[in-house]
Order: structure tokens, then sequence, then C-alpha cells
């Protein structure tokens, strides 16, 4: 996709992070937009800065997790523009610590918003999209923890290898349904995007009754510790990320760094071999779970 004047841009997790650094770019090319987040006072900033900008901006204010929700998104989003043309299911939240520790609620957040959300935007924006003819694009926000599997990240290593999965899936069901659709999997490392703070936003009938465990508190630590240290900004993976889109690209991976380590996983597949500790090439981002993790 290379044309974006006038076009539309759909775009949840608009609010901060890769999601507002991908609605200031559509509006710096003319695009129409619409946004949505569950937090509605950074969702009215975004919204705000692009207005004032001269932009055309619709918000909904919404939890991709809901179902019901998202369709009410996408019957606004074609009954205010009439097509959507560039997707973006970015909207994401993080969580960290031993996977046997992680509760029943912890699933249900984390995949809800991770991979549920992706369904959800495929699910209720792509078949009209495609019934409409035009060229269009879809980007889902997935990591390279889709991509590896690393310790203490499971619930999210689990919702992101989903996205990654739906993704290619649906590479290749747009290309056997012949539509003129392209798709791009976003697949950066640590970046500061606020997805550490993500837990602001979480439901309350999702919360947690007992307090996070050894494990969990030192996977946020350090988790905090390497977004925060990241070279790339969100801008910077924002404009890394239409450079796909305007190339057709289906893998976007912004921190070439990572990719031995994606090999060595392909590697111990490949020679049926058993995994490799993911940290092991950088171990300044190692994670360790405490000692007394299992009783804590």
């Amino acid at each position: 996709m290379k044309d974006f004047h006038n076009r539309v841009a759909v775009i949840t997790g608009a609010g901060s992070g890769f999601g507002r650094e991908f609605a200031r770019i559509a509006a710096s090319r003319f695009m129409r937009l619409a946004l949505a987040d569950i937090q509605p006072d950074a969702l009215e900033a975004t919204a705000a800065e692009l207005r004032a900008a001269g932009a055309e901006v619709l918000t909904e204010r919404l939890d991709v997790s809901d179902a019901a929700a998202m369709e009410r998104f996408a019957d606004a989003v074609f009954a205010r523009y009439g097509n959507a043309h560039l997707l973006f299911n970015n909207a994401g939240v993080g969580g960290g610590g031993l996977l046997w520790e992680h509760s029943v609620r912890d699933w249900q957040w984390v995949l809800g918003v991770n991979l549920w959300g992706v369904i959800h935007g495929v699910r209720c924006f792509v078949p009209r999209m495609i019934a409409n003819g035009e060229e269009g694009h879809i980007v889902n926000t997935a990591s390279v923890a889709g991509l590896v599997a690393a310790q203490t990240m499971g619930v999210y290593n689990v919702s992101k290898h989903g996205v990654v999965a739906l993704s290619e899936t649906l590479f290749q069901d747009l290309r056997i349904a012949g539509a003129k659709l392209g798709v791009t999997v976003l697949c950066p490392a640590f970046v500061d995007t606020g997805i550490k703070d993500a837990a602001r936003n979480r439901p309350a009938e999702l919360a947690n009754d007992a307090p996070p465990t050894a494990s969990q508190r030192l996977a946020e630590e350090q988790t905090r510790k390497a977004v925060t240290s990241g070279r790339l900004g969100a801008a910077d993976v924002a404009a890394r990320t239409f450079d796909c889109i305007e190339q057709n690209r289906f893998y976007c991976l912004t921190h070439p760094k990572i990719l031995g380590t994606v090999e060595l996983r392909m590697q111990d597949i490949l020679n049926q071999r058993n995994p490799s500790d993911p940290f092991s090439l950088k171990r300044d981002v190692a994670f360790k779970a405490p000692p007394d993790a299992t009783t804590a």
C-alpha cells in the first residue's frame, strides 16, 4: 500500500506508545482516523493533538477483548467513513512471572487484550475491507516474544505467538482469496511504550486477590529496566512499520540484533534438541527468578 491520502486508518491502543505514533504518521499523510483505546483521557489527548493539526478523527473508548464493543466500533467506522484501509490491531498489555504462578484472571486479561483483541479486529473489519475491494493493509502488533519463548514471560509469550500464527494464516488466507490486502506482523523487542504500566487499565473484575509473587515482582522490575534502556523509541518503530506497509513486507523486525536468538530457536527445532536459553546471546537482559520463587 502506497497511497494514503484521504484513506482511513483504524488504530486500537491509540492513546499511547505505538498506537499514538501510528496515528501521528497517518495524520501526517492526510489519512482520516478512527482511534480506539481503553483509557479515555489518553485517547482524547491523542485525538485533540491530531484534530488541532487538521486531521479528521473518530474516537471510541473500548476494551478490545469485548467482542460486542469491537463490533460497535467497526459499525461506527464504516458508518462514518464507508471503509477502512489501514487496520492496526495494536492494543496490548504485559505480564511476567513463573508460568504456573499466573492466575486464571492473568490469562484472561493478557490473552483477552493481546490475542482476542486481534481476533476481534480481524473478524469485525477484514470481511468488510475485502468486500469493498480496495487496496489496504493490516498490521498486527506482536513482539519478538512471538518468535522466541523466554523464561518468566509465559502468558505474554503465548499471546504473542498466537498473534504471529494468526497473522501468518491471515496472509495465506487473503492470498488464496485474491484479496487486495497486505499483512504485516510487527515484532519489536523491548521499547518503552507504556506497556510496563498497562496494569493501570486492568479491569477490576480481572484483578488478582493475592499479591504478586516474588517471580512476578522480579519480572516486572527487569521488564521496566529492559524497556527503558532500549535505544529505539515508539516513533522509530512506527516509522519502520510504515516502511513495511509501503514495501508490503510481512515480518517487521525492528531490532535486528535479536535475529541471532530467533535463529537459535529455529536451529533447536531443526536439530530436534532441547530449547536453548533465549537470553544466552543477550545476558544483559536475562530474566531469572529468585531462589524462593516457588514459596513466595
